[in-house]
């Protein structure tokens, strides 16, 4: 587990060439946000780290691997054009659906939204994860626009296997590692601001082993710092989950299979 503090960009620089397995991200969305509280994000008032970044990224990756970079949908155009500039073809669009508006104006906003991108030409997986993932809300608590731990846990299933090595170039409160972290991946995160940093740090210290998305619902009450919710549910193996990860489900016998009653034949009446 490696939590860097620095621009991404020189960091990135230090990496050597195809040394990572997987890239899921949240940049700064170019948007100058600012939350109700006053609190705001480091270079979301400019875009000279956008090519260069993704350029960087590009180059870190494996060959035939994917980066999932998070966008903001009224700049997606400045997005497209640094990600294909540097390399990267779409292969897919995800939407995390709300159950809350975030904001309102034209329209009410509830959803966020990533790109699937792609270096070279991957396999698809086993089992592919839903392209529609529901979000829940974690109080951004820990970061302006933390995102929660569980909405990471099918991509990062899908795309990558246990000792694989995932990066976070833009890790924030450190979410998307510490999902990795929590299925046996190895995470390299890389965050400018100080504060954020040692968040991330510190999330990743609290070692919890085992989590999956069986059990780990990152909403409101779930954070890093507490023990992860534990819901008894039907057993029912994840289609996400190897036949090795369901081992725990008890075998069971069939239910006895009712025996269909003799036919009663009406009785003839006399005149």
């Amino acid at each position: 587990m490696t939590v860097l503090r620095g621009d991404c960009v020189d960091v990135m620089k230090a990496m050597p060439s195809k040394s990572v397995d997987l890239i899921p991200t949240d940049p700064p969305y170019l948007v100058r946000y600012c939350d109700r509280s006053g609190r705001t994000v480091r270079n979301d008032d400019n875009e000279a780290w956008l090519k260069p970044a993704f350029e960087q990224m590009y180059r870190v990756l494996k060959d035939n691997r994917f980066c999932i970079s998070f966008y903001a949908w009224n700049k997606v155009d400045r997005f497209v054009e640094a990600w294909k500039e540097a390399g990267f073809h779409i292969a897919g669009h995800i939407v995390f659906t709300k159950k809350y508006s975030s904001s309102a104006r034209f329209m009410s906003y509830q959803h966020e939204q990533a790109y699937l991108l792609a270096k070279g030409n991957p396999a698809p997986p086993s089992n592919p994860p839903p392209d529609v993932i529901g979000w829940t809300y974690t109080g951004n608590r820990l970061h302006p626009t933390q995102k929660p731990v569980g909405i990471f846990v099918p991509l990062i299933e899908a795309f990558t296997k246990p000792g694989d090595t995932v990066l976070d170039p833009f890790c924030g409160s450190g979410s998307a590692l510490v999902a990795a972290q929590d299925l046996g991946r190895r995470v390299i995160g890389i965050e400018l601001d100080e504060a954020h940093h040692r968040t991330a740090s510190e999330r990743l210290a609290v070692k919890q082993p085992g989590l999956s998305s069986k059990f780990h619902q990152a909403g409101i009450n779930q954070s890093r710092f507490a023990k992860p919710i534990m819901v008894q549910l039907q057993k029912q193996p994840s289609k996400f989950h190897t036949p090795e990860e369901t081992a725990w489900i008890p075998e069971t016998q069939p239910a006895p299979r009712m025996q269909k009653p003799p036919a009663i034949k009406p009785r003839s009446l006399a005149l």
